[in-house]
């Protein structure tokens, strides 16, 4: 049987919208969501405006699954004003605060993903307290400060099926080269005993749960 993979459209949605995920950790997201939705649905957190979704919502579609996209859609601390990955056309004027979920709807509509894809607009630890179902994949790339990044671990390690993925972006062993909230919350999820460790991709740490 012919390996299933991503449409030449489904790509060319993801390169042009806003985000910050590199094509080959897409690619690596589209496969684990692909073969894992059929332990339960793949959840994000983190959606910004729907690179990911993407590909994540792809790789649910392929397999007759669903994607869960959690983010407030207000902005990390590092998408504000005045910050370094800001960006103003991502800003609401009237409501003085960021908004992307229209980016992240617009992003669905034109990868077809609406009917895959549920978006919930919620803060993580609250999305979490109503999730009842195992998961077949969390992929946290959330806030980065140490205090999200840990809430977004602590909330959702847990909802991971035996068997099924977490997956966490932007580790970066050496601190020179980022943040280091990330790498802290893969490390955790190694020491619980609870993780194996999977190949990376780049900056995209992989963990499979016993």
């Amino acid at each position: 049987m012919a390996e299933i993979t991503m449409s030449a459209r489904a790509l060319e949605v993801a390169a042009q919208c806003k985000g910050f995920l590199d094509v080959d950790e897409g690619r690596r997201l589209f496969e684990l969501a692909r073969d894992h939705s059929h332990l339960g649905p793949i959840v994000e957190i983190g959606s910004y405006c729907g690179k990911s979704a993407v590909y994540l919502g792809n790789g649910a579609r392929a397999a007759g699954g669903t994607l869960v996209c959690v983010d407030h859609h207000r902005g990390n601390e590092e998408n504000q004003r005045g910050e370094l990955y800001h960006d103003p056309e991502v800003y609401d004027a009237d409501a003085e605060r960021l908004d992307s979920l229209p980016f992240l709807r617009e992003t669905l509509r034109k990868a077809d993903l609406e009917d895959t894809v549920l978006v919930f607009v919620a803060r993580s630890a609250r999305a979490a307290d109503l999730w009842k179902v195992p998961a077949g994949m969390v992929f946290i790339d959330g806030g980065h400060t140490q205090a999200a990044a840990d809430i977004d671990y602590e909330s959702w390690a847990p909802k991971v099926a035996p068997g099924g993925i977490l997956a966490i972006h932007d580790l970066f062993p050496n601190p020179a080269e980022g943040g280091q909230a990330p790498i802290n919350i893969y490390r955790r999820a190694l020491a619980s005993g609870d993780f194996d460790e999977l190949p990376t991709t780049k900056t995209l740490g992989v963990l499979r749960r016993r």
